[in-house]
């Protein structure tokens, strides 16, 4: 088998939240500051799948375990090579970025996951897992994925101007943050511009590849957006707040669910975290990476982070601090409440 699970028939909804990630070149560091994020913040159990190069293995398992042991106890860390199923693995491996494409083939590797939740390396964790986890039970007996919009304005938006193949609704998805019943995928017929009677998930893949690769821009997001312009009714939209990117700051504020709410999963695409182009988003990337496990958190990541912010106000997205803050501030709270009341309830003598 590729990957060394613990628990294969392990239900994801009862038992624990499958998160996965592809990691390939220079993404080793990207990828621990995402998990941590993750563990930093999660209620429930995590497992977390971690695709990546040989090479990187090693460091993986060493850092990982370098984490102290009251973190690393509420995780477990499965590890695959990359692979792909069908097709050409040379052509898979460069479509868009490195090992991108990975993504596509979580249905056919996991066969003993029921859920999933895919992000991209760039993905940092605001609050919980467990309440995007929480949106599986919103789906309605059709839908086998969510995703968020790819831009909230159709008249700005890159597919709704340039793509030369079909896109979901008005501006399409963008896949860096993908929730995924695996299950329903699995056992799904979908509806393509190839064989009218439908294929399965694995049938259709290198075939629609083949059809439109000359007209693809973003690789794999591109495909899944086809599938899904095929398929909407196995699609559940989530909003802007679960897939925050600089698109929704750098030309003014146009995310309102993150006006409302704060951000819930930021995602620095463009590279953000390691240029000056977008200060906001590199700050965060900094405390999360610089936080010291068992410090306090309003200490050592909250007030570090609202010190940065000072420092981005001559940028668009640093001029509404309270969108990044907000629900950071809120999570924090609530994993501080949670550790006072199992201090006293272990501490508590009647």
């Amino acid at each position: 088998k590729p990957g060394e699970q613990k628990h294969p028939k392990e239900p994801s909804s009862s038992q624990c939240m499958h998160l996965a990630v592809v990691a390939c070149g220079d993404r080793l560091e990207e990828t621990l500051i995402m998990l941590k994020s993750a563990v930093l913040f999660s209620s429930r159990r995590l497992c977390f799948h971690i695709f990546a190069e040989d090479s990187l293995k090693p460091e993986f398992e060493k850092k990982l375990k370098e984490w102290p042991s009251s973190y690393t106890k509420k995780f477990e860390s499965n590890f695959y090579p990359i692979t792909f199923s069908v097709g050409n693995a040379q052509e898979w491996k460069k479509l868009f970025k490195p090992c991108a494409a990975q993504r596509l083939f979580l249905p056919v590797i996991l066969k003993d996951v029921d859920s999933l939740l895919y992000v991209d390396t760039d993905v940092l964790f605001l609050r919980p897992i467990d309440d995007i986890w929480h949106l599986l039970r919103e789906f309605n007996s059709t839908q086998l994925a969510a995703m968020a919009p790819e831009h909230e304005i159709p008249k700005i938006g890159w597919y709704s101007r340039f793509a030369r193949h079909p896109f979901y609704g008005s501006t399409g998805v963008n896949s860096g943050v993908m929730l995924m019943n695996l299950t329903r995928i699995r056992s799904t017929h979908f509806k393509n511009s190839l064989i009218p009677g439908g294929l399965t998930w694995e049938e259709m893949l290198y075939p629609l590849y083949q059809k439109y690769k000359n007209y693809i821009t973003w690789g794999d997001q591109d495909l899944l957006n086809i599938i899904f312009y095929f398929n909407p009714e196995c699609l559940y939209v989530f909003p802007c707040q679960w897939n925050y990117r600089p698109d929704h700051c750098m030309y003014g504020s146009n995310c309102r669910g993150a006006e409302e709410e704060g951000v819930s999963i930021l995602h620095g695409n463009r590279g953000v975290y390691h240029d000056d182009k977008q200060p906001t988003f590199k700050a965060l990337y900094e405390v999360i990476r610089d936080f010291p496990f068992e410090d306090n958190l309003f200490q050592s990541l909250y007030y570090p982070l609202q010190s940065k912010f000072l420092d981005t106000v001559h940028t668009l997205c640093g001029r509404i601090p309270q969108v990044f803050l907000k629900q950071i501030e809120k999570t924090m709270k609530k994993v501080y409440e949670n550790r006072v009341i199992v201090y006293l309830g272990a501490n508590h003598r009647f």
